[in-house]
């Protein structure tokens, strides 16, 4: 245990040993995740999980951090490295392993999502109710959304026609469909690679949330960043923060507790809330480097909107049940968009598209 602490940054060692100064831990949860340690998930959701267990633990529970798969493998490999114990926790993007989360794929389709805490308080709910059985092999703490995704480009995008023949990365199946029907050449790939690929120029740009252009300094690799009029966003990705489940069921039930009253709802929240808070941030980033900064207006959005219809089209006729998915999915969002709305000041600092 010392000897893998001592490895490990200053910070995360002293996470792991607090709890009134005591190495009275029970258990030492690993936390295995694709980004660098800063980036917003893990520094700002992670962390804050990790401490708050272990206080509310009273040091029984301790946490080690990996980030940027210090545990070896690669991002599409998570979810089994949970699975089979490589980590006891795990934050993954769900569409990195194509096909295998059909119906939490739902939550992918172009320009349903609105804002990142709404959505991903929709998206909890739809996997308790719809999608429960995709997380059968693992124990679930909680799902969420990122904000609205966007283009962010070494060229200008004004009009659709611009994307035709641009090298576009996508980070999922359905995403990459969207792109080719908008003309772009998808190109896949996780986000950890998106750097390097656009300053080699394997690609012209990308498809993420403002979030993550500043831990991967994508602003300063591009230009150009184009978003959409209205309240949804192009698209959202699909992330889950999950647990071994020999480590959940072998813990006390103590400690069961504990991990259960951080999982969920709240989890998911504070997720949605830090990716948000985060959208800010990287947007006005890109402003301060002068960077061109757009929405499209109505009627080229709508533009847009008209030719990612058929990625709906034809994922609704793709299997049986999936308009019902497609129906609560848009319900839902719709639902905590619309509470959000109603809440003074709630969403009054949405990162603006």
């Amino acid at each position: 245990m010392l000897k893998t602490l001592i490895r490990l940054p200053l910070a995360t060692a002293l996470l792991a040993v607090v709890a009134g100064g005591s190495l009275a831990q029970e258990v030492t949860l690993r936390v295995h995740q694709f980004l660098p340690a800063q980036a917003t998930i893990p520094a700002n959701v992670l962390v804050p999980w990790a401490e708050k267990i272990t206080a509310e633990s009273e040091g029984r529970i301790a946490v080690e951090f990996y980030p940027s798969m210090q545990l070896g493998g690669t991002p599409p490999d998570l979810f089994d490295q949970a699975r089979d114990g490589v980590a006891d926790v795990v934050w993954t993007v769900l569409g990195y392993t194509p096909g295998r989360f059909p119906k939490t794929e739902t939550f992918e389709l172009p320009f349903i999502m609105t804002d990142a805490v709404s959505t991903s308080k929709a998206f909890q709910e739809f996997v308790e109710t719809n999608a429960a059985d995709e997380f059968d092999a693992v124990h679930l703490l909680a799902v969420h959304t990122h904000g609205p995704g966007l283009f962010h480009t070494k060229a200008p995008i004004g009009e659709l026609e611009d994307l035709s023949g641009m090298k576009i990365r996508g980070g999922s199946r359905i995403i990459n469909d969207l792109l080719t029907k908008l003309g772009a050449t998808p190109v896949g790939m996780p986000v950890p690679a998106v750097p390097e690929s656009l300053s080699k120029g394997v690609i012209d740009g990308a498809t993420v949330p403002w979030e993550v252009t500043t831990p991967l300094r994508i602003a300063e690799l591009v230009r150009h960043h184009t978003g959409f009029t209205g309240e949804n966003g192009l698209y959202t990705q699909t992330f889950a923060i999950i647990m071994n489940a020999d480590t959940y069921d072998g813990l006390p039930e103590g400690l069961k507790a504990v991990i259960d009253a951080n999982s969920g709802m709240p989890l998911a929240t504070m997720a949605g809330e830090a990716m948000e808070a985060a959208d800010a941030d990287g947007r006005q980033k890109a402003l301060d480097l002068t960077n061109e900064v757009v929405a499209l207006d109505e009627a080229e959005t709508a533009r847009f909107k008209d030719a990612s219809a058929l990625v709906i089209e034809e994922w609704v006729a793709g299997g049986e049940g999936r308009q019902a998915l497609l129906d609560s999915a848009t319900a839902l969002i719709a639902k905590y968009s619309g509470e959000r709305a109603e809440t003074p000041g709630e969403g009054a600092e949405k990162a603006a598209n």
